[in-house]
């Protein structure tokens, strides 16, 4: 028996240049274009449904006013917040901290259970970028038309759709941005002065501007490209995501081995028949079939493609479907919920119910009390001590009122109004002066307390504390 083993000399041999060629990694892919087909299917029928009640709503909410006052405004120059016919201040800012938490919660508890349902039907970035490929696809056609129209050479036929394609792009920008610019500045004033040429705001129009090319720019060229780089929340997904989350995903076992056949034909491949559908569908350009992945935002869109698929092949639906991985892998889904979205849904109720506690008990008339920094005191021609302070007198509720100060802390004169009226979400400066006669102070520095009440409801009142200041007793 021979135990030798072959052995070719190529000592002698002389390497090849291509060999030697050192060899060349792109560390950066440019982008390629991606061409999503168009597809219709129970998903798609949902998500039109709430992209047309999203739409309504950003684009009509700005328009409705109620009783004359927009019924959602930001007005900034006076720090005056309404929302739905509530008004709230920037003393209000504990609210606006829990309701940030409640939504980043709220996320975080969905995601943990339903996976990135968010990123699929209600996400502003997937809302536009569907309408910028809606309009896309009425004017350069079918996914295979705007292939094609994009190989062909400069045409006049070319030019007029690309033309009408971005003319139709930059429209519904400006509509975005006239929008979003509206529920800081009434719109109806806003778009009155602005086809009038009469605007005088310079911010107006430069924010009208930004966010008109942010929209065109995001949801016409970059599309994907901000869910994939831009967008942290496609990062850290996954920190929320366990077995038992629902995700989009392939039923690998159903459908391997895959491969193309006739509709008769009997075969021992699986239920895939390498169509390539739900690839051609998905717009991150992602094959779903490779498992799991950050890019895929749960649109559904390959779901619906497979399932159109399956139904011309007599297959079941389902070989591309929302399941758990455990689903997916063929074991049982667990029922309960784990300790994840536990603590998420606990930390939802409880950032719920700091809110609502915290807006049921927000006080309706606030007052601040701001001394004269000037001066430190005045004597009066009667030898009194005198300081002078304004105060400001916040008007919470929806109606006017009248109100009267008083102070606490030190015998005094106030030379004030007897009655202060302040109109519904007002902030009523008032000048005030507080007159001491010497005799009274015990100290250079005393603290008083001043105090609103509403002279119709002498319950409705609002405090604020402050110093009063006189000579220096030796």
């Amino acid at each position: 028996m021979n135990s030798k083993i072959p052995i070719t000399d190529i000592s002698d041999a002389t390497p090849s240049k291509e060999a030697n060629k050192p060899e060349v990694i792109e560390l950066y892919a440019s982008r390629k274009k991606i061409y999503v087909r168009e597809i219709k299917g129970f998903f798609q029928r949902i998500r039109n449904l709430s992209l047309t009640v999203l739409l309504l709503m950003y684009f009509g909410l700005a328009w409705v006013t109620v009783d004359g006052n927009p019924l959602i405004h930001f007005d900034l120059p006076a720090r005056k917040f309404t929302l739905f016919g509530t008004v709230f201040w920037p003393q209000d800012f504990t609210l606006l901290a829990i309701a940030l938490i409640i939504c980043a919660f709220g996320l975080f508890f969905i995601t943990s259970l339903f996976g990135r349902v968010w990123c699929g039907y209600s996400c502003p970035q997937t809302v536009w970028s569907f309408m910028f490929m809606w309009l896309e696809e009425r004017i350069e056609g079918s996914r295979n038309q705007r292939m094609k129209l994009d190989k062909q050479p400069l045409s006049r036929q070319k030019v007029v759709k690309k033309t009408l394609k971005h003319i139709s792009w930059m429209l519904l920008a400006f509509a975005t941005g006239l929008t979003f610019v509206g529920y800081f500045y009434p719109i109806r004033e806003l778009t009155s002065d602005l086809f009038t040429l009469s605007i005088s705001s310079g911010a107006a129009i430069f924010w009208i501007a930004f966010f008109t090319l942010a929209t065109y720019i995001n949801a016409g060229w970059m599309r994907e490209q901000v869910c994939l780089h831009m967008c942290p929340y496609a990062r850290f997904q996954s920190v929320m995501f366990n077995q038992d989350t629902l995700i989009i995903g392939y039923d690998y076992n159903r459908g391997e081995p895959r491969g193309s056949r006739s509709k008769k034909a009997k075969t021992d491949l699986g239920d895939c028949v390498d169509c390539n559908v739900c690839v051609q569908v998905c717009p991150t350009g992602i094959d779903i079939r490779d498992g799991l992945q950050y890019e895929c935002i749960g649109c559904a869109l390959c779901v619906d493609a497979c399932d159109s698929i399956m139904a011309r092949m007599n297959y079941p639906k389902g070989l591309i479907r929302y399941a758990s991985e455990k689903e997916l892998e063929g074991k049982t889904k667990q029922t309960k919920l784990n300790i994840r979205s536990i603590g998420y849904g606990l930390t939802l109720a409880a950032a719920m119910s700091a809110f609502l506690f915290a807006l049921n008990q927000r006080p309706l008339v606030e007052l601040d009390v701001l001394r004269d920094r000037g001066s430190l005191y005045q004597v009066s021609g009667m030898g009194m001590i005198e300081n002078n302070y304004e105060l400001k007198i916040i008007n919470k509720r929806k109606v006017e009122d009248q109100f009267s100060v008083h102070m606490s802390g030190l015998e005094g004169e106030l030379n004030v109004p007897d009655s202060i009226t302040v109109a519904p979400g007002e902030v009523r400066s008032i000048p005030l002066s507080i007159a001491v006669d010497p005799k009274n102070l015990q100290n250079s520095t005393e603290e008083i307390s001043l105090e609103v009440r509403s002279i119709s409801d002498p319950n409705t009142s609002a405090s604020s504390d402050s110093r009063f200041l006189g000579p220096v007793n030796f």
